[in-house]
């Protein structure tokens, strides 16, 4: 795409959002870490929402080590207001502590007194803090002529066809800050920033497209599309037939076998009469197989003792003949 249709397209975006959107102008009385931690929570959420977030970090803690030692998730429920509470405290719990790490204090200021390319040097090495920080803070705090982009921002402008595919994916706006004069910089930043909390927060929603049909007519065919639902889980029919099976199954009895109804039964409806009867037989069943093996034990046992009692009684009789015959003489 050829710079002036770029330019052009740039112009007209502006012209468009200063009927939708009030512009917001940065608080000045901030020392350069809070405007970094300020940054931090604007991002992807409005000015409103991100003023009450970062007036809740006096509120809520005592001061800033605090919020540095604190968990991400302690430090979402004061940021509720923004649209994404987590990633906003990931990313400013990571900033504020690269910088204690770096300086071993909660103060830049030095960073002023430095070239500006210097200090957006210094700024980009820190953890957590993304282009847009940067951006930010080179515009409000380094008095620098720098637009901050956010994600929905990037994705608006590549709809409309400010940027192109590669441009997109190297995060690059070219000829952003030609296009718009230093004077008007954060006038015209915060409205840009504006429209991309909107497509950010809900690109699929009317408003977005309405906006970005109003500022190109002819990005119809560009305009983001929901994704495709995944497919619904469905049972499977294998484990199905295995409960079944386990169910029939389970009024079974060990030594019991089931009795196949006949067709008389079947026609007239007595099928459950049979199960009676074979249970009221099975039990002497038992009872008969177990009698010999019972009979066989106590023959055993008996044995031994009838054969003693034999030998006895004949030991009896041996004396007693022995003795009538010792009579007589």
């Amino acid at each position: 795409m050829a710079l002036p249709n770029r330019t052009a397209l740039i112009k007209k975006t502006v012209r468009v959002l200063r009927k939708h959107f009030v512009p917001h102008t940065p608080a000045i009385d901030r020392t350069l870490l809070e405007h970094t931690l300020f940054a931090c929570l604007l991002e992807n959420s409005n000015h409103e929402a991100a003023e009450k977030a970062f007036a809740n970090i006096t509120k809520d803690y005592f001061d800033l080590n605090e919020v540095r030692v604190s968990t991400v998730k302690e430090l979402s429920e004061s940021f509720r207001g923004l649209v994404d509470p987590t990633e906003s405290a990931a990313r400013l719990k990571q900033t504020l502590h690269s910088i204690f790490e770096t300086v071993y204090a909660f103060d830049v200021e030095i960073l002023k007194k430095q070239n500006i390319g210097q200090a957006v040097k210094t700024l980009e090495k820190y953890n957590g803090s993304t282009p847009f920080v940067v951006a930010y803070v080179t515009q409000t705090a380094l008095s620098g002529h720098s637009i901050p982009v956010n994600r929905g921002l990037m994705i608006s402008l590549h709809t409309i066809g400010v940027i192109s595919n590669s441009e997109v994916k190297k995060r690059v706006v070219p000829g952003l800050e030609r296009a718009i004069p230093k004077s008007k910089g954060i006038e015209v930043g915060s409205l840009l920033h504006n429209l991309g909390v909107e497509v950010g927060r809900n690109p699929y929603g009317q408003v977005a497209r309405k906006l970005l049909l109003e500022i190109n007519p002819t990005c119809k065919d560009r305009l983001p599309k929901r994704p495709p639902k995944p497919p619904e889980k469905q049972p499977d029919p294998p484990e199905e037939k295995k409960e079944v099976s386990k169910k029939k199954r389970l009024p079974k009895t060990d030594g019991q076998k089931t009795s196949k109804p006949t067709a008389k039964s079947k026609s007239a409806g007595t099928a459950a009469t049979p199960a009676p009867q074979n249970s009221a037989k099975k039990p002497a069943k038992k009872t008969t197989k177990k009698t010999p093996a019972a009979k066989q034990k106590i023959k055993k046992k008996t044995g031994p003792t009838k054969k003693v009692v034999k030998k006895k009684t004949v030991t009896k009789k041996k004396t007693s003949h022995r003795l009538s015959k010792k009579k007589p003489r």
